[in-house]
């Protein structure tokens, strides 16, 4: 694996692993970071003709670190809880930004980078389900003031709120999905008399 992509690999694993702790969370991330990402894909276009070296990744710093902030900004206004329990994610978004722009993810075509986004984020979600339902015992409780959510249980694993936890549970996860294609993908035996 070359360089550039274990660096987008990691990011993507601090924002997955630090914001999957209950699905508010990962549905508040979702949506912060794919406005970001969406309003920087659209502004870094025009000014990636016109700059390149140096130059070009100051425009692509500063645009994302504005984006980001913006957000982080509109975050305190309207959701002052959640951004307390998040904000400090959003650094990493404009960071992330930057890592996919020299990666190359803006130049990809459109198909392809919203089939990585909905892989990305059908991991984040399911990641926090998970997580919200086996270590707190319950499932959407924070979505609502008036509703109380799924209960499961009243207890749940605490380790698996816990980074460690989710290290392992992701791990459990690309597990279970590695064993699933590998199933489909072996040939059926027949007997033949």
């Amino acid at each position: 694996m070359n360089r550039p992509a274990t660096l987008t690999n990691s990011l993507v694993l601090v924002l997955l692993l630090g914001t999957s702790t209950t699905l508010a969370n990962a549905l508040g991330m979702l949506l912060i970071s794919s406005a970001v990402l969406t309003v920087y894909g659209a502004g870094i276009g025009p000014l990636r003709s016109r700059l390149s070296g140096d130059s070009g990744l100051l425009a692509s710093l500063l645009l994302a670190a504005t984006l980001a902030s913006c957000a982080n900004i509109l975050a305190q206004r309207w959701a002052l809880q959640w951004q307390q329990a998040l904000g400090i994610y959003a650094g990493l978004i404009a960071l992330q930004c930057v890592v996919l722009e020299y990666n190359g993810f803006f130049r990809q075509a459109l198909s392809q980078r919203l089939k990585l986004f909905a892989l990305s984020s059908g991991l984040l979600l399911t990641l926090a389900a998970v997580r919200e339902l086996f270590g707190q015992g319950h499932l959407g409780r924070d979505l609502s003031e008036h509703w109380r959510g799924l209960v499961l249980f009243n207890d749940g694993l605490h380790l698996i709120t816990l980074v460690p936890g989710a290290f392992i549970l992701l791990g459990l996860l690309l597990a279970a999905r590695q064993a699933w294609t590998r199933s489909n993908a072996l040939p059926k035996e027949t007997h033949h008399p």
